[in-house]
């Protein structure tokens, strides 16, 4: 049986109600369950309808949550070994002073590229930013920027939570999507390190307490060398890009090489720990892991309550028939989903869920193929997922000891860095390819 469509008013209203409940500080999970709940009985659905398109939509995105409970053991390791701390060390010693800006954004965007969530990136590159910002006069504020920019380029182009949610939202290969997200990454940096470079010497100053005392300044004195650190993530990018490599190539060895992200990434993480002649804190490194992406699994479960509801109801059909009576290409459902969502939820996985979710068979509608919807939903998604009912805006600003006045006047800077990104995205999966 169909079972009730839900009137999309009854679906927003449950939308706006979720968001409320984050803003007002309830739990993200249980605000997405009652803003759910809500917007199934508002919209018209019975008490037993509305309870069973929530149990579909939490089933839907069960493939994403094991997948990112998985990717816990390369992050475990990459984190908790000193490895991320020293990719970043070595990028920004490496690229030196000159190029601060440059070598901030792009340590930021490669250790968040290889599989560390974007914040736990922003948190392990700051201390190195504040204590290079200081030394040659750069402006807190042009710093965050660097470090946000850098972080939001390297997540679509990375095997977290976001990128596994986009592609199970699609049903397309997590692999296809982060390598379909490199030329709208590299754009975000290039248009983070230019806006940053302009705000140098404006903004937040760095005070002398902001920057970490040498004791302080590193949270691990047995890092490992650079070489060893880089093991796990090249060997999780090669086994990832096989199957896209033979597939842009033609190769059918390399085609037939189908393993899924679920196996390659937690099966990275343990070769890595073995470079680093880690194998005697397997079980604690893991377990830091799985407890960082704890959080983000339930929350994928909340978000696919809400998406369940607004899957079942008419807003998707309503969305496209506004669209189409503007004129507007339908080309353009997908990313202002993601960005419409993003801003909704101040959650790039949380978004990509809900926006692939809701609107994703509006978007395939329209003869958009699912690989470039995942893209452009993705990258949408990263446009105004800064805003501050959501974690990332409170733990960037952290980070970086800034105040919460100076933190929003951010916002606009950033959300240009993420409207780049979307346009390239758009651009060349929405027109060209």
């Amino acid at each position: 049986m169909e079972g009730t469509v839900i009137h999309w008013i009854g679906a927003v209203i449950g939308l706006i109600l979720a968001i409320v409940l984050i803003f007002k500080k309830v739990n993200p999970v249980y605000a997405l369950f009652g803003g759910a709940v809500v917007g199934g009985l508002l919209g018209g659905a019975s008490l037993t309808e509305t309870v069973q398109y929530v149990i579909d939509g939490t089933n839907s995105v069960m493939g994403a949550v094991v997948r990112v409970l998985a990717a816990g053991v390369l992050a475990g390791v990459l984190i908790e070994s000193g490895a991320a701390e020293r990719i970043a060390e070595t990028i920004v010693a490496k690229l030196g002073e000159k190029k601060a800006l440059l070598s901030i954004a792009l340590a930021t965007m490669i250790i968040t590229a290889v599989g560390v969530f974007i914040t736990v990136a922003i948190i392990i590159v700051a201390p190195i930013a504040l204590s290079v910002g200081k030394k040659i006069g750069i402006s807190k504020t042009a710093l965050l920027l660097a470090l946000v920019g850098g972080g939001k380029a390297g997540n679509i182009i990375s095997p977290n939570p976001n990128t596994i949610a986009v592609a199970k939202g699609f049903n397309v290969d997590l692999s296809q999507v982060m390598i379909n997200g490199f030329f709208p990454a590299l754009a975000g940096l290039i248009v983070t390190v230019l806006v940053a470079s302009l705000l140098m010497n404006k903004g937040t100053p760095i005070a002398e307490g902001d920057v970490p005392s040498e004791e302080g300044a590193s949270s691990r004195k047995d890092k490992p060398s650079f070489g060893r650190a880089i093991v796990a993530p090249v060997i999780a990018i090669v086994l990832l890009a096989i199957n896209p490599i033979g597939s842009i190539l033609h190769i059918e060895a390399l085609q037939s090489f189908k393993i899924d992200s679920m196996i390659i990434l937690p099966l990275a993480g343990i070769i890595g720990l073995i470079a680093m002649k880690q194998t005697k804190n397997i079980i604690a490194f893991t377990t830091s892991g799985l407890n960082k992406m704890t959080g983000t699994a339930i929350i994928l479960i909340g978000a696919g309550a809400i998406a369940g509801i607004i899957s079942k109801s008419d807003l998707s059909s309503t969305v496209v028939d506004a669209i189409s009576a503007m004129g507007i290409s339908g080309t353009f459902l997908a990313p202002i989903a993601g960005i419409l969502m993003g801003a909704a939820t101040a959650s790039t996985s949380t978004a990509s869920i809900v926006a692939a979710g809701s609107f994703g068979e509006a978007i395939l509608s329209m003869g958009t193929s699912p690989l470039n919807a995942a893209v452009m939903v993705h990258s949408g998604a990263v446009v105004i997922d800064h805003l501050p009912h959501g974690n990332f805006f409170h733990v960037t600003a952290d980070a970086v000891k800034m105040d919460i006045k100076n933190r929003m006047k951010l916002i606009p800077y950033e959300s240009i860095v993420g409207l780049t990104m979307t346009i390239v995205a758009t651009i060349l999966y929405g027109f060209i390819f």
